[in-house]
């Protein structure tokens, strides 16, 4: 969830990260890299080049909106995005390349816990087994 500087990993916590700042109060770009670079004591400061593209993109989709004086505010739909999976009812990927991509965390998570922590995925081998046997199938 959190930057991890693998690409499109590093975007997801961005967004994860504006969101969350945008919740308590609103604020520019400028002061979007400087409170990530504060909260990450010094170890992360992300470029205008990240967070302007990514501040138009949220503006697009609805997450958030831009107000008069500069500074970005998160709108219902971005509270609602930001509190999922936490207490919003499902959300489902709604295009086939929003699917992959969403299978593609859920992979990286389930490849992390097997390495940290395997004995959770235990109680659920034979269904991971299942499916992959099943996506084996699909790209045959």
């Amino acid at each position: 969830m959190w930057a991890t500087g693998w690409g499109p990993h590093r975007r997801r916590g961005l967004r994860i990260w504006v969101l969350s700042m945008l919740s308590s109060s609103p604020k520019n770009g400028a002061e979007i890299m400087d409170e990530i670079e504060s909260m990450s004591l010094g170890w992360w400061r992300p470029s205008p080049g990240s967070v302007y593209p990514l501040l138009d993109e949220m503006t697009k989709e609805g997450l958030i909106s831009k107000n008069a004086d500069g500074r970005y505010e998160i709108t219902d739909k971005g509270r609602e995005d930001l509190d999922w999976p936490f207490n919003a009812p499902s959300r489902h990927a709604t295009s086939l390349e929003g699917m992959l991509n969403e299978m593609s965390g859920n992979l990286s998570y389930l490849e992390d816990l097997a390495k940290s922590n395997h004995a959770k995925l235990e109680p659920h081998m034979d269904r991971l087994r299942n499916l992959s046997d099943r996506l084996s199938e699909l790209v045959k």
